[in-house]
């Protein structure tokens, strides 16, 4: 990959490694509306994408 990139005056940086901080507990009531809100705006999104798949 190095030598792909040189040729168009690239240069390869190193990035620091991000670990998540934020812990997400899916149990209980709080849980079940957070994967009910995410599902619905996944489902908005990606209607298209959903619709081409369900025709498969």
């Amino acid at each position: 990959m190095k030598n792909d990139l040189s040729k168009y005056g690239v240069q390869i940086v190193p990035r620091p490694k991000i670990v998540a901080t934020k812990k997400l507990s899916l149990e209980g009531e709080k849980g079940k509306e957070l994967v009910r809100q995410l599902t619905i705006r996944t489902l908005k999104n990606h209607k298209n994408t959903f619709a081409k798949l369900a025709k498969m």
